[in-house]
């Protein structure tokens, strides 16, 4: 009686194992530098899927950013990777990086849509030459140093596009004795500061570290976009319409209507569907997992989680998010 007893428990056991081993996941995900927003986004979805199945790894892997996760994914080389919207709609399109268009991205979900453009100029060349909005810049004749993120950063390629549309194209600039200075966020606000240049743009949260570091140390003002400006950004690179609210910074007293980056979650077509199924299902369950890694993701929620549609979705995630009932 003993041995049945001791036989029924190992192959109960051993049923548990294999349905356990069935469901787990175990995946890669590219994201971006270290201890940036995105490497605390892959700590968060790797938590979801070990709340779903404790056995479940999804391994971040750092990189360069949006651009070289679709490198990799275009190759195969990373199960999951995160990108911005504006960095697909580029990938699509064949545009550089990229030599030809990349067909065989797959989304998962979004993960945000509130990253908004923000350009900072100098208060008092604002008030020296009159420029509230973009569209002044070119017909200001001011030299301003303009900061752009680095090469390979999509919110350099936003700002240069929608200074371009402006009017503000880099030989307008340098005509104007201006000059456009390559550097990153942090890097940009320390410039300013130090008198290096003149203004910052970028597409982060509002308030971000960077931007309260500009705002605290400078007297800045936010510049306005005008409405063709903001529908070239919206079909260049499918950025969404955005207000940064009156009041989040010293000298920004009126509410200024911007277009906002966003960021994806995507694999491709030759992921696995059912561990791709798992993990959309365990992210949709658990999203609270990822909204916990930062305050700024508190707007993250089931049903945002599901708007994208720029990608096709995966089998998978599709399948998952139909029987969550948050697609039809």
């Amino acid at each position: 009686m003993k041995i049945k007893h001791a036989v029924l428990a190992m192959a109960m056991a051993f049923s548990v194992g294999a349905a356990n081993a069935q469901s787990e996941v175990n995946l890669t995900l590219s994201g971006g530098n270290p201890g940036g927003l995105w490497s605390l986004l892959g700590a968060g979805i790797d938590r979801a899927a070990k709340e779903a199945n404790p056995s479940s790894v999804v391994t971040y892997q750092a990189t360069g950013g949006g651009f070289a996760n679709i490198a990799l994914l275009g190759q195969g080389r990373t199960d999951l990777g995160l990108v911005h919207d504006a960095e697909v709609q580029i990938a699509l399109a064949g545009e550089e990086p990229f030599n030809a268009p990349v067909t065989n991205m797959q989304a998962i979900g979004y993960m945000y849509n509130w990253a908004p453009m923000h350009f900072f100029l100098r208060r008092d060349i604002a008030e020296q030459y009159g420029i509230t909005s973009l569209a002044d810049i070119a017909e200001s004749g001011a030299a301003i140093r303009i900061g752009v993120n680095r090469p390979g950063n999509i919110t350099a390629n936003v700002a240069l596009g929608m200074l371009e549309a402006a009017g503000a194209t880099v030989e307008v600039i340098e005509g104007n004795g201006g000059s456009i200075v390559r550097a990153g966020a942090n890097d940009q606000a320390d410039l300013l500061r130090d008198g290096r240049i003149d203004m910052v743009t970028n597409g982060v949260f509002v308030l971000h570290s960077s931007f309260r570091a500009i705002d605290e140390n400078n007297e800045v003002v936010v510049l306005s976009i005008p409405d063709d400006v903001m529908e070239m950004a919206g079909a260049a690179f499918g950025t969404t319409g955005f207000v940064i609210p009156g009041g989040s910074y010293r000298f920004q007293p009126d509410d200024v209507n911007t277009q906002a980056l966003g960021a994806m979650l995507v694999t491709h077509d030759g992921a696995d569907e059912e561990a791709i199924y798992r993990l959309t299902n365990a992210l949709v369950e658990h999203i609270d997992e990822v909204r916990a890694v930062h305050n700024s993701m508190q707007a993250l929620d089931r049903e945002l989680f599901a708007t994208q549609s720029i990608l096709p979705y995966h089998p998978g995630a599709e399948r998952a998010l139909r029987e969550a009932g948050l697609i039809q």
